[in-house]
């Protein structure tokens, strides 16, 4: 007998089937396809690549083949020819029919001044029915992708995400077992970002909102400051999960382990964008 082993990450070519405005600062898009009977993911903070067209072109330009030399090839495509890639989280998987649903950010889209849209706000902003998109997601439930692991002796789940980590943070929430305590800060730009969260955990959960003066900028110590005025309920082994802008997220860690005392194996921490950087100059410096 042969076993068939499976490659744990694989191309999803798909289509727009659908977007949802779900504040001023995010848009829902709902995927399709039929390569997505064969995508699998236990949730969580499920990390994806997705491949973006320009304007004008009708598809996203990538190499064929994934393989070892793949990524080299992408980077040899022209600047203009070369799909836009940007990394994004699986908020949602539903089966009959399969579609995922991915929230976009939409950074200098919409009432916020002074930031430039990115290519994959713009694009977001603009998605219509139909528009295609190539996605390099999980094939295997259980990847290295998900990074939210708390460990099984767990007593405190603690979560800190800006609004680029607002869907993971939901997803997380869903998938905690009944009754776990957890305490939950989310920051965003607006008063209108702020979502219903559902979770069967015994989950507080607080919004920050950064004031009109600060509208305009990416990040804020409004989480550090709250966070040191906030008394954790007791416990003996919490588990620490932090995500959005990596300087955010490294103060945020310092104040866990060395102020807190949390247990280094026990936070972490994801930096998901950078301040004043595009996603390709902060992978020229990784």
């Amino acid at each position: 007998m042969t076993t068939a082993a499976v490659a744990p990450f694989r191309f999803f070519a798909l289509r727009v089937a659908g977007t949802r405005r779900l504040g001023p600062s995010l848009v829902r898009v709902t995927f399709s396809g039929d390569d997505l009977a064969l995508f699998h993911s236990d949730g969580r903070d499920q990390s994806l690549s997705l491949f973006l067209p320009h304007p004008g072109q009708d598809a996203p330009v990538v190499p064929v083949e994934l393989g070892d030399g793949w990524w080299q090839a992408w980077r040899e495509l022209p600047d203009d020819v070369r799909a836009v890639m940007r990394s994004y989280t699986l908020r949602a998987l539903r089966r009959r029919p399969d579609e995922i649903d991915i929230d976009f950010v939409l950074h200098g889209v919409g009432p916020e001044n002074g930031t430039e849209a990115g290519p994959a706000s713009r694009w977001a902003a603009e998605a219509a029915p139909g528009d295609r998109v190539l996605l390099l997601g999980p094939a295997v439930a259980d990847n290295r992708a998900i990074r939210f692991r708390p460990p099984a002796d767990t007593d405190l789940v603690v979560v800190w995400g800006d609004e680029t980590a607002v869907p993971a943070v939901c997803a997380i929430l869903e998938a905690l077992p009944a009754g776990t305590p957890a305490r939950v800060w989310l920051e965003v730009r607006h008063t209108g970002d702020i979502q219903d969260l559902v979770t069967p955990a015994d989950a507080e959960i607080t919004w920050l909102v950064r004031d009109e003066a600060a509208a305009g900028a990416e990040c804020s110590p409004m989480a550090l400051d709250a966070l040191r005025m906030t008394r954790l309920p007791s416990a003996e082994r919490p588990y620490v999960w932090i995500a959005g802008e990596s300087g955010a997220v490294k103060a945020l860690r310092r104040h866990f382990v060395g102020e807190r005392g949390v247990d280094r194996r026990r936070v972490t921490f994801v930096g998901y964008w950078r301040l004043g950087l595009t996603e390709e100059q902060l992978r020229a410096t990784e």
